[in-house]
């Protein structure tokens, strides 16, 4: 007759700091390339881009307001990509959305959503080696 034990020994807390770091450099990334997307998007030039297209910029601010942040919050991870209001102002609502901005109405030129969606099917990849090691 043939006895013997065996324990298993999971670190679970280490398992847990991977893979939250992995995500935490997953999100990152993902941020990261919508905001350079975006940013890449925009045409430096005088005249006004057509409605429906992204806008046009003439000094490149609109480019350089484009930014974003990640953080954890109790566990959850986000991230929020868009124009600062405090190098830009309402302005770079008015071009996503539409509407009314210094007397005049803006048709929607949105530059973010356009993003979102050329680096949609890039997403998964960015979190693919989340628990490499």
């Amino acid at each position: 007759m043939l006895r013997f034990t065996a324990r298993a020994f999971v670190e679970h807390r280490r398992v847990h700091d991977a893979l939250r770091r992995g995500a935490r450099r997953g999100l990152f990334r993902a941020a990261a390339a919508i905001r350079l997307q975006a940013g890449r998007s925009i045409i430096t030039s005088s005249s006004p881009s057509q409605p429906g297209r992204p806008p046009h910029t003439r000094k490149g601010q609109l480019r350089r307001a484009i930014l974003f942040a990640a953080k954890e919050d109790h566990g959850l991870l986000a991230a929020l990509i868009g124009t600062s209001h405090d190098i830009l102002g309402p302005a770079g609502r008015a071009h996503e959305f539409g509407g009314r901005f210094r007397r005049e109405v803006f048709p929607k030129r949105a530059f973010m959503k356009p993003a979102l969606d050329v680096v949609s099917n890039r997403l998964p990849d960015f979190f693919r080696h989340s628990l490499s090691k």
